[in-house]
């Protein structure tokens, strides 16, 4: 599955997008010279479709959007955080295995995970 079936979220959408989704969110802070980056991207577009329905999965260029990444204090990258009715219940920092990002999004997915 390519990395464009994952969500582009910027700082003008992230309010609606994120903060206001029903189902919870993986946001994927990223940046362009983040060598690990791609990998994990790759990796989310490939659970992006095992999840689909359950849990949305986006991905936010760090570089290009200053205020989100300041606002949740991303200051590594990759570092992913997870959102449930537009609340931060999870972060993961840095390249993790397939296996572990799928445990963590089947935990997001479950109805009263992380509450």
């Amino acid at each position: 599955m390519p990395e464009d079936s994952l969500i582009t979220v910027t700082d003008d959408t992230f309010a609606d997008v994120v903060l206001g989704a029903r189902l919870p969110v993986l946001v994927d802070f990223w940046a362009e010279w983040c060598p690990p980056c791609r990998p994990v991207a790759a990796t989310l577009a490939e659970l992006a479709g095992e999840f689909a329905g359950r849990v949305l999965i986006a991905e936010l260029n760090s570089d290009e959007n200053p205020e989100t990444t300041r606002a949740y204090r991303v200051l590594s990258m990759p570092t992913l955080i997870f959102f449930r009715s537009g609340v931060v219940v999870n972060t993961i920092v840095g390249a993790r295995p397939k296996g572990m990002l799928r445990s963590a999004l089947t935990a997001a997915s479950e109805p009263y995970a992380n509450r």
